[in-house]
């Protein structure tokens, strides 16, 4: 994931999970240990789109579900992937064989949520180079068949993500919103229903 997404990823956590709309440029360069010239390119963005409003000391968020198009647009899930593996198993199988990962996707809404709008077939998680060694050890005891139409997908879990207990809601509406299944839809429509009011 690009540099500049993760300041946009920070915005909207701040946004959404905190309900904090007003920020300091400086503030997110220190947070994320990025430089204030990416931090304020992205605020740049999102201020040409009215997505936020830039003030004098700080810039305030003023359309969250702006945001998270935006930046839904420019995200690119397919390059991130770093594993992928089609199992004979059962999804929530799969599911209870993982720890210690990010679950994004479906996973990830059913988590957050406890609900699920559309059934699906396939399991997202964000993984470092070690956990992914370990989920390659775990899926040993599963029947693995191929590459072809995988249901495990391993995403690069990025350096900034550990700055969060449990994976931002914005990342799981973007990765979502990134995803080719015919259900990714229903997800994303149910999702924006949730946060539209916020």
């Amino acid at each position: 994931m690009k540099k500049i997404e993760c300041v946009y990823r920070e915005i909207l956590y701040s946004a959404i999970e905190k309900e904090e709309t007003k920020m300091t440029q400086s503030e997110l360069s220190k947070k994320l240990g990025l430089s204030l010239s990416i931090v304020n390119s992205a605020v740049k963005k999102l201020n040409s789109i009215g997505a936020v409003k830039i003030l004098q000391r700080s810039f305030s968020v003023l359309d969250i579900i702006k945001i998270l198009y935006f930046w839904a647009s420019v995200r690119n899930l397919e390059r991130d992937i770093i594993f992928r593996i089609r199992i004979d198993s059962p999804v929530r199988e799969i599911e209870r064989g993982m720890s210690n990962v990010f679950f994004t996707g479906y996973t990830g809404y059913k988590l957050r949520f406890k609900d699920v709008p559309a059934d699906y077939s396939e399991v997202y998680v964000y993984a470092d180079q070690r956990e992914l060694e370990l989920i390659k050890k775990r899926i040993l005891n599963f029947k693995r068949l191929s590459e072809d139409r995988a249901n495990l997908i391993v995403l690069k879990k990025d350096n900034l993500m550990s700055l969060y207990k449990s994976i931002p809601v914005s990342q799981i509406f973007v990765d979502l919103w990134n995803l080719k299944e015919w259900y990714a839809k229903e997800f994303v429509e149910s999702f924006e229903k949730r946060i539209g009011g916020k």
